[in-house]
């Protein structure tokens, strides 16, 4: 899979020495029982850092998450250069109000969220960051995980309710505390 990136490290990225993990590579991801149950924001980053590290083999610490009264049509955004990924705080609503499992509702974030971090990680362009965020989903999760046919899907297809979401215009922001702790419980608290 050929995918463009901004440099070979991505935006902030590091390149870790090795891109998989002791052990069997095609094991089953450890970390994807965080999202069968109850899961902050945090604990599904987790998984999203830890699926895009185990495949990929880069990471970027320090990111942020905040959520805004965007569009119906915006799932969420990460400005070029910046640490803070805003979350379409209507969209996450109504999936939390229309999903049928604690996983439907924690997969659906953690699409979004893998989307934007990747984008942090220097995939800029759309199609290519949808195409990688479905290989890291497909990769760490197996085919028939919900993660991986939304990250393959269009989710405003999957579930039409979206497009019915509140959204506004992004004017009003919420910082999410307590995220991404595990680049930044050491400086940060």
């Amino acid at each position: 899979m050929t995918i463009a990136r901004i440099s070979s490290a991505g935006a902030g990225g590091r390149r870790s020495p090795a891109r998989v993990p002791a052990g069997d590579p095609t094991a089953p991801f450890p970390l994807s029982r965080t999202l069968e149950g109850t899961a902050d924001y945090d604990a599904i980053f987790r998984v999203v850092r830890g699926a895009v590290h185990r495949v990929l083999g880069i990471e970027r610490p320090g990111l942020g998450l905040g959520l805004s009264d965007l569009p119906p049509f915006v799932g969420a955004y990460w400005q070029v250069t910046g640490n803070l990924i805003v979350l379409n705080e209507g969209l996450v609503q109504a999936m939390r109000a229309n999903a049928g499992s604690p996983l439907e509702f924690n997969s659906f974030v953690y699409v979004i969220l893998a989307h934007e971090y990747l984008h942090s990680l220097g995939y800029l362009d759309e199609g290519a960051v949808r195409r990688v965020t479905a290989h890291v989903t497909r990769t760490a999760f197996g085919p028939d995980h919900p993660a991986t046919r939304m990250a393959e899907g269009d989710l405003w297809r999957l579930y039409p309710f979206l497009s019915y979401a509140p959204g506004g215009h992004g004017q009003r922001l919420k910082v999410v505390s307590r995220f991404d702790l595990a680049s930044t419980q050491n400086y940060i608290r």
